[in-house]
């Protein structure tokens, strides 16, 4: 069987899965694939497979979600904001049919020309350096101060992570700043 693709989270198995046998308990089917990322429910299911995620019977199962609704960028909690310019479908996309990523604060995932991007994985100083020009002005957001140190410090694994996306129509580059 073909494993599914995550348009937003194209490197999902790297970074979100573990090869490791057992039964999802959500379809009821023996896999070798276990989702060890984010999920927001009340309900603690220990094996969830990427085809019940793909097809949103894992969020449905669980009233659930992989990305919360208002951790996508430009979505406001609060009912009396206007709606986001984001279709519906897109954001629902990324909430009940994407794995999210794991972070040291609350995820944010970035969007870009009205929709969301793909989070391509945790970047550090290093991997800016030929997309710097893109990504300066969301590294400048994090410390208005000092962009400079944040880059300096900035790593794949440390206590100041780079997350890394890019927008699926024109290309562009966005970086979200985690803090330990």
């Amino acid at each position: 069987m073909e494993r599914p693709v995550f348009t937003y989270h194209p490197n999902a198995y790297a970074l979100s899965f573990e090869d490791i046998g057992g039964v999802c308990d959500c379809c009821g089917e023996p896999r070798t694939l276990r989702y060890r990322g984010p999920f927001y429910t009340c309900l603690a299911p220990d094996y969830l497979c990427p085809w019940c995620i793909a097809d949103g019977r894992a969020a449905a199962s669980y009233d659930g979600e992989f990305t919360g609704w208002s951790d996508i960028e430009g979505v406001s909690p609060d009912p009396a904001d206007p709606p986001p310019s984001i279709a519906r479908p897109l954001l629902l996309e990324i909430c009940e049919r994407t794995p999210g990523y794991a972070c040291w604060q609350q995820s944010v995932w970035l969007t870009h020309c009205e929709r969301p991007c793909a989070f391509l994985g945790y970047a550090g100083n290093e991997d800016l350096q030929p997309i710097l020009h893109e990504v300066r002005p969301d590294v400048a957001e994090a410390n208005p101060r000092d962009a400079d140190w944040v880059l300096e410090h900035l790593s794949r694994d440390g206590p100041m992570v780079g997350c890394l996306f890019q927008c699926l129509e024109c290309g562009q580059h966005r970086l979200h700043v985690d803090l330990e």
